[in-house]
């Protein structure tokens, strides 16, 4: 069994399409995806369309989906967020905000390996920062592998018993993770629409449970026509620029 393992798109339709050409050319069998389908973006239907017909075999809700359906205020949102998921909101179909609205929280249990949360396994709007929320999250799993996102962030942390460490060290990708079966694993896939890493190459991840390990991918996609979809639209030149920059 393999997992297409997604988080993060926010709505770049250009990062979506060129992740799932990558992906159908890798190989999977199932969908994960880990929430925020939307929010600073500029096809939020597009997107929320393109998710229901791929029909996820597991899928969360992020906070950007709660507030660009109207479930939660922008209260907590900076300026630039604030005025995206105002403008997501009011461009987002009565069906697709509905769709949005009815998604589960996480954390959700996939199968006797992995779990998925969009922040952690105790909060689905805690952030992994630091090696503390790290350890915080992987006690509170109640799986071997735990996959997280919502700070698009590409990064995997393992903990043995006598040992807590980076299992992505190394900035080689694709980059693969053995999954020892006496550990357990916490794997942000990165973002698909707007990665904050430094890389702006969107990332996603494949979970192959019959040879125990995960993979980690970066692909380039059309930055360039994601940005003048942003800028098209009137939303915050700043949005369009940091898609450049991956931060």
């Amino acid at each position: 069994m393999r997992y297409l393992v997604i988080s993060d798109i926010h709505a770049n339709l250009e990062a979506f399409e060129t992740v799932m050409a990558e992906a159908k050319t890798i190989g999977y069998d199932k969908v994960l995806l880990l929430g925020d389908l939307v929010g600073y973006g500029a096809d939020p239907n597009a997107i929320c369309e393109k998710v229901r017909e791929l029909k996820p075999d597991a899928l969360i809700r992020g906070n950007h989906d709660k507030v660009g359906s109207g479930v939660e205020s922008p209260e907590g949102f900076n300026a630039v967020a604030r005025s995206a998921i105002k403008w997501t909101y009011e461009t987002l179909t009565k069906e697709n905000r509905e769709w949005l609205a009815g998604l589960p929280a996480g954390p959700m249990i996939v199968d006797d390996t992995i779990e998925i949360c969009h922040g952690t396994p105790f909060d689905e709007d805690a952030y992994v920062f630091d090696d503390l929320d790290a350890l915080r999250a992987m006690h509170a799993a109640r799986r071997p592998l735990c996959l997280f996102g919502h700070t698009h962030v590409q990064v995997g942390h393992y903990l043995s018993r006598d040992q807590f460490g980076l299992a992505t060290a190394d900035d080689q990708r694709p980059l693969g993770i053995p999954l020892d079966a006496a550990n357990r694993y916490l794997v942000n896939p990165g973002s698909v629409g707007q990665p904050r890493d430094g890389d702006p190459r969107a990332g996603f991840g494949i979970v192959d449970i019959d040879a125990r390990e995960m993979t980690i991918y970066r692909v380039e996609y059309p930055i360039a026509q994601a940005q003048a979809r942003i800028i098209e639209e009137g939303l915050p030149d700043v949005l369009a620029q940091r898609l450049a920059l991956g931060r």
